[in-house]
């Protein structure tokens, strides 16, 4: 019997992919609100020429426009990669209730590697973390997307 609750990585997953075949690096993130999903979104950074296009920065925009408010406390993100400084700096000011993530970023990420922006005490909300869900998963589809460009 197919379950009725959204699948929010998995429409994570879905925008990566999505990104991906336009050539962007694939990294995508779902936002949940009241039980579903009310945005997703992949890297966009090429194709609308912006260097702020990741993933959580449009689902957050997104979700904020569908609430019509720029507080999301009751809203939990998901996201294929660990958020990266700028990402994780908009999670705090926008309250995010919780962090979901999959695969860790050693280079690029700010949650549990680079600066632990929410672990700073200039950081003005910390959102509750939960890294490694289908970890594995999201590094083969970056390591896919990488190695047909070399």
């Amino acid at each position: 019997m197919a379950s009725d609750r959204p699948d929010p990585m998995g429409a994570a997953f879905d925008a990566a992919r999505a990104a991906a075949r336009l050539g962007e690096v694939p990294v995508g993130a779902a936002m949940v609100g009241d039980g579903a999903i009310i945005a997703s979104a992949g890297n966009r950074t090429i194709s609308d020429r912006d260097p702020t296009a990741h993933a959580e920065m449009l689902a957050i925009r997104a979700a904020a426009a569908a609430l019509g408010s720029e507080r999301l406390a009751g809203c939990d993100l998901y996201v294929t990669l660990e958020p990266c400084a700028m990402c994780a700096a908009a999670i705090s000011f926008a309250r995010i209730r919780r962090l979901y993530y999959a695969a860790d970023d050693e280079k690029g990420g700010a949650v549990e590697h680079g600066p632990r922006f929410f672990s700073q005490p200039t950081c003005h909300h910390a959102p509750e973390v939960y890294s490694g869900i289908r970890a594995s998963e999201a590094g083969e589809l970056l390591r896919a997307f990488f190695a047909a460009r070399r």
